[in-house]
């Protein structure tokens, strides 16, 4: 390998790291609720702002956030994203009360949001068609291991230290991060800069935002709930003010023509497809370790690395298989596969132990790990090195969207499926709610009033619903596989003169 391949890929390594930092923290907070309740008093409404500013402020910012790295530069920007990250991680750390914790979770947000897009944007610049879809790969395959490194390490330092430990983890990862991303990682922009297309940058974040506020009431208030309504109706007004904005200004900062690419188009919405799947699994799956086989959220984390073991292996042979039968092949295998494990999943009983789950999440992880580099590559290959940055957080903003809708409508069906199969008879109405809010709630009852067969019936009926949840997610499966064979076009990464070039030009700089 040349030094300038050779260099190219430790840039990788860099956004590997970045990657990293934001998967961190999407696992590592819910470990920390109950002991920051107790701290700081938090109530139920501030515990859910714990979470809700930092997605909003995530779903809003990818879109502006692509902008700025077309436009500044995508290194800059990935820099002081990395830098705010650090900065709002040790403002986490020692928040002491609930509203400090709330702003410095914004921050968070915001740094996420110039990170993802940033780091997306990328790949298709500094890689050939030949080349891209293992860089994909690399990136998609250490977001995913910061899933179950979340809670293992989260779950150490929660067993050793103070709450706060858990939000220092993102510091030295952050540092890394900085010092890979300078020292191996090119600068690239857009060869023009637009004009601020300020309509543009309002009405895609407000209306992101109120969308994914609308979907996070859904699942927590019904969708029929004022709450929801509100949000929904004004977020999806806003975009579509936003797409009628777009058709007329003179500098848009999305090309719509963009969605006429059935590359990107179809990429995008079958990354959708595999978000709403991944909630299925990385949702119930700590649950069921935790309530129903009695681990830890640090066992919990351990019992996840099967499906990252699948995953590494479905990345190593997505590329091969990918050329050796073409891109919707390899996709509609990978979602073939993904669909199996999900079915295989769902005859889990209160019995079956961690041997079944293991086979499973394995199987889950290995079509995972085929069909997400390759969908990706479909949607990131079709951005020219002028959009990479904007349509990076386009296709990054949908997917994260559609992965929200995914928890609040499989979280309804996984409430409404347990609440349905409990056996209640003789409970007080504030027992009885308190085990129809959650499968935890339901063991702490039955532990107080010292009953088994309470405990049994709780634990039952999260399987029960746990199972339905995974047919649901299978059948999402299938319709991925049926997306790709008529939607995703039969040669999506054939290398182009204009590709190869831009890769070698991206690499001169490093």
């Amino acid at each position: 390998m040349s030094d300038v391949g050779a260099r190219r890929w430790w840039a990788v390594g860099a956004l590997v790291l970045a990657s990293m930092v934001v998967g961190f923290d999407v696992t590592i907070l819910s470990l920390a609720l109950p002991a920051m309740a107790d701290d700081m008093g938090a109530n139920n409404a501030e515990l859910q702002w714990f979470v809700s500013s930092y997605t909003l402020v995530f779903a809003a910012g990818m879109i502006p956030a692509g902008m700025f790295g077309d436009r500044f530069g995508r290194k800059k920007v990935l820099l002081a994203a990395l830098v705010i990250f650090g900065v709002s991680s040790l403002a986490c750390t020692y928040a002491t009360s609930a509203g400090a914790f709330i702003g410095a979770r914004a921050l968070l947000g915001l740094g996420a949001a110039l990170i993802m897009p940033t780091t997306l944007a990328l790949l298709p610049v500094m890689f050939s068609d030949e080349e891209r879809p293992k860089a994909i790969g690399a990136v998609a395959g250490a977001a995913m291991l910061a899933y179950p490194l979340g809670p293992i390490l989260g779950g150490y330092l929660l067993n050793h230290f103070w709450w706060g430990s858990v939000f220092l983890i993102n510091v030295p990862v952050v540092i890394l991060a900085f010092l890979a991303v300078s020292a191996w990682l090119p600068e690239s922009k857009a060869r023009e800069a637009k004009s601020f297309d300020v309509g543009g940058l309002v009405f895609s974040s407000v209306g992101l935002a109120a969308l994914t506020y609308g979907v996070i009431q859904g699942g927590e208030k019904g969708w029929t709930d004022v709450t929801t309504l509100g949000p929904c109706i004004g977020g999806l007004l806003a975009l579509v003010v936003f797409v009628f904005w777009e058709k007329r200004a003179d500098a848009p900062l999305v090309d719509l023509s963009l969605f006429r690419s059935a590359r990107f188009t179809s990429g995008t919405m079958l990354g959708v497809v595999i978000n709403f799947t991944m909630f299925g699994v990385l949702f119930t799956m700590p649950q069921y370790y935790q309530a129903v086989l009695g681990t830890d959220a640090m066992g919990s984390g351990f019992r996840l690395l099967p499906m990252v073991g699948g995953l590494l292996v479905g990345v190593t042979v997505a590329n091969k298989i990918a050329k050796a039968l073409g891109p919707k092949t390899a996709v509609s295998i990978g979602f073939a596969l993904l669909a199996i494990g999900l079915y295989y999943g769902a005859t889990t009983g209160t019995d079956s132990g961690t041997g079944l789950a293991a086979a499973w999440t394995a199987l889950y992880g290995l079509g995972l790990g085929i069909a997400l580099p390759t969908a990706m590559d479909a949607a990131l290959g079709a951005l020219s090195d002028d959009t990479a940055g904007v349509g990076s957080g386009v296709n990054q903003s949908i997917r994260t969207l559609g992965g929200s809708f995914g928890a609040a409508i499989l979280g309804s069906i996984l409430n409404s499926g347990y609440r349905g199969d409990l056996h209640l008879g003789g409970l007080p109405v504030q027992a009885r709610n308190t085990v129809e809010d959650s499968v935890f709630g339901g063991l702490a009852v039955a532990r107080a009033i010292k009953s088994e067969a309470l405990a049994e019936s709780v634990r039952s009926a999260y399987v029960t619903a746990l199972d339905v949840v995974l047919v649901v997610s299978g059948g999402l499966g299938l319709l991925g596989v049926l997306l790709a064979v008529v939607w995703l076009p039969r040669q999506v990464g054939q290398s182009t003169p204009k590709a190869a070039e831009s890769g070698h030009e991206a690499t001169d700089a490093v």
